[in-house]
C-alpha cells in the first residue's frame, strides 16, 4: 500500500492564511491583549501585566466606530474597564459609579498615582473598548 501526502503547498497556504484571517477578527471583535503601563490600578494590576481584554462584554461596535452599534449591558460598579479618556489616551481603570446617563465614573485602585475621572470628570460609556476578563 502506497500512502501519498495530500497536503499541497496551496492547501498549507490557505489554512495559514485563514488562521491569520481567524486571529485578526478575533483580535479586532471578540478579545484583545493589552499590556499594563503605569502604575495606576496597583495592586490589582502592576505594570508589564498582560490583561484579556473582552470586547463583547457591553454591546458590539466595530473598531474604528466611535460608537456601539448594538448594546446589551452596562459596566457595572467595580468592572474593571480599558476605555478611552476624553482626551483620547487609552488607560484601564475600575468603574466606581455612574454620573448620568451613558457616563461613569473611572476611578484607579492606587489613587495616588491615578489620573482618573478625578482629573477629566465622567467618561461616555461608548468610549470603552473592553472589560478586563483577566490579568497573567
Amino acid at each position: 500500500m502506497i500512502f501519498t501526502n495530500h497536503y499541497t503547498w496551496a492547501t498549507m497556504n490557505k489554512a495559514i492564511l485563514w488562521a491569520f484571517v481567524t486571529a485578526v477578527a478575533m483580535k479586532l471583535f471578540l478579545f484583545d491583549l493589552v499590556i499594563a503601563d503605569g502604575s495606576s490600578m496597583e495592586p490589582a494590576i502592576r505594570p508589564g501585566n498582560v490583561l484579556v481584554v473582552s470586547r463583547l462584554a457591553y454591546g458590539f461596535r466595530l473598531p474604528w466606530a466611535r460608537s456601539y452599534l448594538w448594546r446589551w449591558s452596562a459596566p457595572g460598579i467595580g468592572d474593571v474597564l480599558v476605555f478611552y479618556t476624553p482626551e483620547g489616551q487609552r488607560v484601564v481603570k475600575r468603574c466606581a459609579g455612574f454620573a448620568g446617563m451613558g457616563e461613569f465614573i473611572a476611578l484607579g485602585d492606587n489613587s495616588l498615582q491615578s489620573y482618573d475621572s478625578r482629573s477629566y470628570g465622567p467618561v461616555d460609556t461608548d468610549n470603552i473598548i473592553g472589560k478586563v476578563l483577566g490579568v497573567k
